[in-house]
This record gives C-alpha cells, structure tokens and sequence, in this order.
C-alpha cells in the first residue's frame, strides 16, 4: 500500500497541484489556519474531490470549527478519524485529534492511552517526543504519544505539527513521517510524502 502524507497545510491546499499517486491519502491536521467554519469547509470540498482511492484526515490545533461535530455527508471513501480507526486492505489506521481545549483539561491523555494495540497506522498531530519534534531550541512532542508507541509499536506513525522538521525517518521498526507542507516561516510548501507498506 502507498500513502500520500499531508499535514500542515493551513489554507494552501489548493496550491498542492500534480500530487503524487497513492492508494490512500492521509492529512494529519491543520488544514485550517484561523480556524473558521468556511476554511474547514473549503478544506473538505478539496479533499474529498482528490483522486484517491481512500482519503483519511484528523483534525489539529487549528481545526477547532470540527471540534465535537458530526462529520456527515461524506463519500463514503474519506474517513474523518477521531479517536477512532480504520481497517483498509487489511491496514489498521487509527487517528487522534489535537483539539486545544483537550489538552487544557487533559482528555488528551486518555485519547493517547486508548490507541488500541494492532494498530499499523497512527495518525496523530502532535508528534512523539524527541523525533521530528524540535524547533526553537524544544522538543514540543508528546511523551504520552511517544509511550504507547512503544507499547503499540505500529508499522508506520504519520504527524505534523512542528513545521521546521518535515522528513522521515526510521527507529526501531516505525517509520516515523512528519508531514508538514507549510515551513516553518509559512513563506514555502515542503513537498509531500509517500510512504509504501
């Protein structure tokens, strides 16, 4: 299976133009940048016209507008994944969500803890701790994330968040993929990534 990753492309997806081709298409969140109603909406028209077998997308931090919502009306070939999974091909996804007002009051622990074991694909938006996480002399990743990865250990951990650390790499039997499309100065679009599994 080939999966298309996008994350962090707030606002500037209509400028992602001759994407590569993939079975799957994964947006690990940030489609929106203030936050309103309209961009999610612009957002999702786009998304769910891509030519893609199956699309699956997570919200982020600036994805506030879907927060609590029923996503209805979809194709019923784009998953919105919220602390909830997938089976595709035999491929387990399994998307968290990072709404702020669940990292205030601390439900983002329990989403983290019940990332159910034989999960091959996390999405998240937050990556895990001390990989692909650093930028301003931090490492901004989730410990909590980082955790149950070893506990879980899934094929592939797809993210995004952290703008200046868009890449892949791999440790110990996890590709980990930062998919942010947007730099870190917002003036440039990093090119997507495949992953193949």
């Amino acid at each position: 299976m080939k999966i298309l990753h996008l994350s962090d492309t707030h606002n500037c997806h209509r400028r992602l133009r001759n994407l590569p081709e993939a079975d799957v298409v994964v947006h690990s969140g940030d489609f929106c940048m203030v936050g309103t109603k309209q961009e999610s909406i612009d957002f999702l028209n786009w998304f769910c016209g891509l030519p893609y077998r199956h699309k699956i997308f997570i919200c982020g931090n600036h994805d506030e507008p879907l927060y609590g919502a029923s996503v209805n009306g979809l194709d019923p070939n784009v998953h919105y994944l919220c602390n909830s999974g997938i089976e595709i091909d035999g491929v387990n996804f399994y998307g968290v969500p990072m709404f702020m007002r669940d990292c205030i009051f601390n439900r983002q622990s329990r989403n983290y803890a019940k990332i159910p074991e034989g999960t091959d694909v996390l999405i998240t938006h937050d990556p895990p701790y001390g990989i692909l996480d650093y930028d301003d002399n931090i490492n901004y990743g989730s410990t909590e994330i980082l955790n149950r990865i070893t506990t879980i250990k899934p094929s592939v951990h797809l993210f995004g968040h952290i703008h200046a650390q868009h890449g892949i790499i791999q440790l110990n039997g996890t590709t980990y993929s930062n998919g942010a499309i947007m730099n870190a100065n917002y003036t440039e679009l990093n090119q997507p990534t495949i992953i193949e599994i």
